[in-house]
């Protein structure tokens, strides 16, 4: 199933990292920039989760919560620079079900995404790729059955290539996404996690594509 969301911000810079981010985890992604636009998306399509700025041109993200609760129950995120109290009640008062405050960590910003579209049904519990099962909610992963005692961060990799299963994801993609786009370390301390990962795992299923970064091969077509 696909995963339709729309992120409402007016600030192209945080707009398109935002989107690219939830974009890298395989969902599609609509943007605009003022809350007019984003009311008529509202009517125009539905959307398994919404993100929301409150400060926007038009419509505020304030109204345009109202807006949506009056037609949809669709999960909605706030992402906002006011962190104050009021503003805090005002949208959970309008039935917004998360609330993040800039500048916030966009790895972060994904895992809150997950769990309002796991709440939400869109997504399921479970991820699968051949004989691997991961469970996002407690970090497990079994292989055929067994459990795999894996570290937060070894298990973030496995996730990120199970989603992208027979896709390649360059080294910088693995950087920016598990370490942060701020990290300002080298390659070199991927390789040494992803031959970690390797030696916990009972079969080699994660592939060196030499030069350009790694992609999971669980053979299945």
């Amino acid at each position: 199933m696909d995963i339709n969301i729309l992120v409402v911000e007016d600030d192209a810079r945080i707009r398109d990292m935002v989107c690219k981010f939830l974009r890298k985890e395989g969902w599609l992604v609509d943007e605009c920039g003022d809350g007019d636009t984003a009311l008529a998306r509202f009517y125009d399509r539905q959307y398994h989760l919404i993100i929301l700025d409150i400060l926007l041109p038009g419509l505020n993200g304030q109204q345009l919560l109202k807006e949506l609760r009056a037609i949809r129950d669709t999960p909605a995120l706030m992402m906002t620079a006011l962190s104050d109290d009021e503003n805090q009640l005002r949208a959970f008062n309008n039935l917004a079900d998360d609330y993040v405050t800039k500048p916030f960590s966009m790895q972060i910003l994904v895992k809150r995404a997950q769990a309002l579209l796991r709440r939400g049904g869109a997504l399921k519990k479970e991820l699968s790729a051949g004989k691997l099962t991961l469970y996002p909610e407690n970090y497990g992963a079994e292989y055929d059955g067994a459990k795999i005692q894996l570290t937060p961060k070894e298990f973030e990799i496995l996730e990120l290539f199970v989603r992208n299963k027979g896709r390649i994801i360059p080294h910088e993609n693995l950087l920016t996404q598990i370490w942060g786009y701020d990290f300002d370390g080298n390659e070199g301390i991927i390789h040494a996690s992803v031959k970690k990962l390797r030696d916990k795992l009972p079969c080699n299923i994660i592939r060196t594509v030499k030069g350009v970064g790694y992609r999971l091969d669980t053979g299945e077509e």
